[in-house]
């Protein structure tokens, strides 16, 4: 549970740190507008009165100006001045309404769908600027909320916070450099890694950006390490845990995965499909094209399917267990307190007792008192039926029921053989499993499509 101070001391706590942000934001947008009012062709996006034209510098300039302005309000800490520039609490409490779990994971689904559709737009440098500077206004306009900034400047946080702007600043650029190649290659040019492919020597070449890259390095982890206090906690102790206990931000996904599946199935068998579906990924693949350069449509599946398995099912996985997922394991909105005493009543049931007690209007079977082991294995296979077919048919009669339904499918099963493409589709209908549990948790509380923990075997 949050335990926060008054209002207006943890304003003055937080008045340096947010003006100066307000002023780093400030002077990020006056170096970009000073770079692009160097570039000799401005482009024009409206023209005003008196023969003057609205260009990308002096936009951004107007930008760094706004965040100028901010900046003092920032610096005085005062709450009746602070409030104007802070998130509305109908607004925070619209957002903690709507941040549920079947939210998050589809609304971060469909968001990286409608990036994907339009790519061609979202990757225009002016457009992903744009977003960084609406992205960082967010931020700095979250942080007067004594929850949201108790979640997000812990010194535990603060590098996975760093790491979600430099994965987008990274995605934006593979994409950028694809949608570019896309272009080139339509005009029947080569691909931009093909007119930078001089080969440079170890030393003094890489030597030196490597010593560069080191000695900056260093000096990051010096002011880091004198910035941040060490997220050091009191010793382990078996009658005083940390609640919540969370594993390293590495292993979030993992910590994730437990609430929905087994231990052996989270923990092992989930993982292992993981590093079994990297290494067959060369031998599945048929596709020769966009080695060696970034593209996106000579291999649209894969890049679609890459970015769904990492960016959906992993990394969104991770930053809800860092930023969202509270005392008790509940899930928290981002303005929520941090309530150890919340309590979510859930009834989670498995798929046999969704199909005999509510469908079939009867108990689960049971083996008769007495009975021998096979016998009672018998009875228990009987009993999880419904979800031992569901199981196989799901990973037997999909695969072909999609080569049916779909030419793009019918095309893969082609180019890639019965075998060949039946790994592939499996390995895609684990990944989906995920998803698929996950969303079935969180509206019909299903448990397990198969339950039998006597034997341990719980799916």
């Amino acid at each position: 549970m949050h335990g926060h101070e008054p209002y207006d001391v943890f304003l003055h706590k937080i008045a340096g740190f947010l003006g100066s942000y307000y002023l780093l934001l400030s002077l990020m947008n006056g170096v970009m507008a000073f770079i692009l009012w160097q570039r000799p062709n401005q482009r024009s996006l409206l023209k005003l009165p008196g023969g003057l034209h609205l260009t990308d510098a002096f936009v951004w300039l107007l930008v760094a100006l706004a965040f100028l302005l901010i900046a003092p309000l920032a610096y005085s800490g005062d709450p009746s001045i602070v409030s104007f520039i802070t998130v509305p609490a109908a607004a925070r409490a619209f957002i903690n309404r709507m941040m549920n779990p079947t939210i998050y994971i589809t609304g971060t689904f469909l968001l990286l769908l409608f990036f994907f559709l339009l790519r061609r737009f979202f990757v225009r440098p002016m457009v992903a600027w744009g977003l960084l500077n609406l992205s960082l206004l967010l931020m700095g306009m979250s942080i007067p909320d004594q929850n949201f900034a108790q979640i997000v400047t812990k010194p535990d946080n603060v590098p996975i916070v760093s790491m979600i702007f430099l994965l987008g600043f990274f995605t934006w650029l593979a994409a950028y450099r694809a949608v570019a190649n896309d272009d080139r290659l339509k005009q029947g040019l080569e691909p931009l890694e093909k007119l930078d492919n001089e080969k440079v020597l170890v030393w003094p070449d890489l030597v030196y950006t490597e010593l560069i890259c080191m000695v900056a390095i260093t000096a990051v982890l010096i002011f880091w390490g004198i910035a941040l206090q060490a997220p050091l906690e009191d010793m382990a102790s078996a009658v005083k845990t940390p609640n919540p206990s969370k594993a390293p931000w590495y292993f979030l996904g993992l910590q994730e995965m437990l609430v929905y599946f087994d231990p052996w199935m989270a923990g092992v068998v989930l993982p292992s499909l993981v590093l079994f579906g990297l290494m067959a990924i060369p031998y599945i693949d048929f596709n020769k094209q966009g080695n060696g350069y970034f593209t996106i449509d000579q291999r649209k599946f894969a890049y679609v399917m890459f970015n769904f398995g990492f960016l959906v099912l992993w990394v969104t996985l991770i930053v809800m267990g860092t930023f969202l997922r509270g005392p008790n394991w509940n899930f928290f909105g981002p303005y929520e307190v941090w309530d150890a005493h919340k309590v979510e009543a859930l009834n989670n049931r498995d798929l046999s007792e969704f199909f005999w007690v509510d469908l079939m209007r009867s108990s689960r079977p049971r083996a008769p008192e007495g009975s021998g082991d096979f016998t009672k294995i018998g009875w228990a296979i009987y009993k999880e039926l419904p979800g031992i077919l569901l199981t196989i048919g799901y990973f037997t009669v999909v695969p072909p029921l999609l080569v049916v339904l779909s030419r793009f499918f019918q095309h893969l099963f082609i180019k890639m053989g019965f075998l060949r493409y039946m790994v592939m589709t499996n390995l895609l209908l684990f990944m989906a499993l995920l998803p698929i549990k996950m969303i079935l948790r969180w509206t019909v509380n299903l448990k397990y499509f198969i339950s039998m923990p006597e034997y341990l075997l719980n799916l």
